[in-house]
């Protein structure tokens, strides 16, 4: 916990002892509702972060959001990241709304396809 970010024990993937990274096994969400971190984060807590203390419980889960994919990654063999499983295919994401002049890489988020975290993925628009 920092003035900026709340840790969070990340429940869906384990360190990979194989890995040339170290993953401590946490994912660090914004202490801002402001931030663009949070406003383009997937993956939300329950309560926000800036309303829990170290040692509190929290629900993380992704609300039902309609994202606009703007990169596709794919890796063979999956790409090493720290935590297994290691992805083989990534999706980078922003809200559909977020608009195109304001979009810096800084604002994508990811979802790795194949990996622990339970995500539902429904096609609603191709163009």
């Amino acid at each position: 916990m920092s003035s900026f970010y709340a840790a969070v024990e990340w429940p869906w993937a384990e360190i990979d002892p194989q890995s040339m990274f170290r993953w401590n096994g946490q994912r660090a969400f914004a202490m801002s509702a402001d931030s663009t971190e949070w406003t383009t984060s997937l993956f939300k807590t329950d309560p926000e972060p800036w309303n829990l203390r170290v040692g509190d419980s929290c629900l993380v889960g992704i609300p039902e959001t309609l994202v606009r994919i703007i990169d596709v990654g794919r890796y063979d063999p999956p790409q090493d990241v720290g935590w297994l499983p290691r992805p083989h295919t990534l999706l980078g994401v922003v809200p559909a709304d977020y608009p195109d002049e304001a979009l810096s890489e800084d604002d994508v988020d990811t979802i790795y396809l194949g990996s622990a975290e339970p995500v539902t993925i429904e096609l609603v628009f191709r163009s």
